[in-house]
This record gives C-alpha cells, structure tokens and sequence, in this order.
C-alpha cells in the first residue's frame, strides 16, 4: 500500500495528525521516528499469550498501576507513537485516548511479521524515552525476556523458556511461566 492510497504526505516525516487518518481496517497503525509502520491482525496464538500475560498481570498489579492492552497509543514524540500489546502505567498518567511519555512497563509478543522491529527498532526507541522496563514474549519458543533500564541502557534482568518461572520484582512482583501463557 503506497501513501498516495492512502493520502499521506510524501517527502516529510509522518507525525501523529497523519496517524489519526490511518483506516480502521484491522491493521496496526504506528509511528517510529516518522515512518509508518503498519502491522498486519495478529495470529490467533499471540491473542492467547497476549490476554493470558495482561489477565497475570492484572491479578498482581499495584493499586497506582494500571494494565492496559493494545491498541492504545504511547506517545514518545510527534513523530513516534507505539502501541505495545501490553502496558504497565501510573494511574495519574495517561487519558483516555493515550499515554504521554514512557510506561513503566512494554510488552512485545512476538509475531513473523513483527519480530524485528520489536526486538531492536522499538526497544531502542522505548530504551531512549525511558521505558524503564521492556519484555518480549516469544510464543514459538516460548521464551519471555525482561530488561531494566539501568543509566540509560537496557539490561537483561531476567529470561525464561518452557516450563521454567520467570520471577520479577518491578515494576511489582510477578513469576510468569512462558508455556503457561500458551494455555
């Protein structure tokens, strides 16, 4: 799909105004520094990890923490918005149609179609907001990562395959076990 189908602007950065024009067909609209980044529904196997994590996550949230799945937008900039598919946030800091800034906590499923940008393009750019933590669920495997942000840099604080426990203590306390979230 061109964006002359889609009426887009040629020959400048995309920003969230341009976001707002995208369809409603299904697709996962998102911006990383300008250049749109459409992805396709997600298979059904990643809806069962994806639900199974937010309903795990929910069961140990915090009361100034909030859970929220996607697609619900997160701001980084003008020309950046991402929608994780899950997301640990203050309470006090988002509305109701986005999250201004970093969320505690993003969490990738892995997908064919997604698996690169969210292992370096958005790590990265979630890494330079201030994420200050950031997983990626691998349901082939399966497998979850968890990094920290420790002065400025995403470190490894955590990974788990199969049937081993996956325990964290923040942004609160929670054990996940990757095959688990496949049931």
């Amino acid at each position: 799909m061109t964006t002359e189908v889609l009426g887009l602007p040629r020959g400048r950065a995309l920003t969230r105004d341009d976001l707002d024009s995208m369809p409603d067909d299904g697709h996962r609209y998102e911006l990383l520094d300008g250049v749109l980044v459409v992805s396709p529904s997600p298979r059904w196997i990643h809806q069962r990890v994806s639900v199974n994590l937010v309903a795990r996550l929910y069961a140990v949230c915090t009361d100034d923490l909030e859970i929220l799945h996607a697609p619900f937008d997160v701001v980084l900039a003008d020309d950046t918005v991402l929608q994780p598919d899950a997301l640990v946030v203050r309470r006090s800091a988002f509305n109701d149609r986005a999250l201004q800034g970093p969320p505690e906590l993003a969490v990738e499923v892995l997908s064919p179609s997604t698996r690169g940008v969210d292992l370096l393009l958005k790590k990265e750019r979630l890494q330079r907001a201030g994420c200050g933590h950031y997983w990626v669920v691998d349901p082939d495997e399966p497998s979850i990562t968890a990094w920290a942000l420790r002065d400025g840099e995403y470190e490894v604080v955590g990974r788990a395959t199969g049937d081993e426990e996956l325990d964290v203590t923040q942004p609160f306390e929670v054990s996940l076990v990757p095959v688990a979230l496949l049931d």
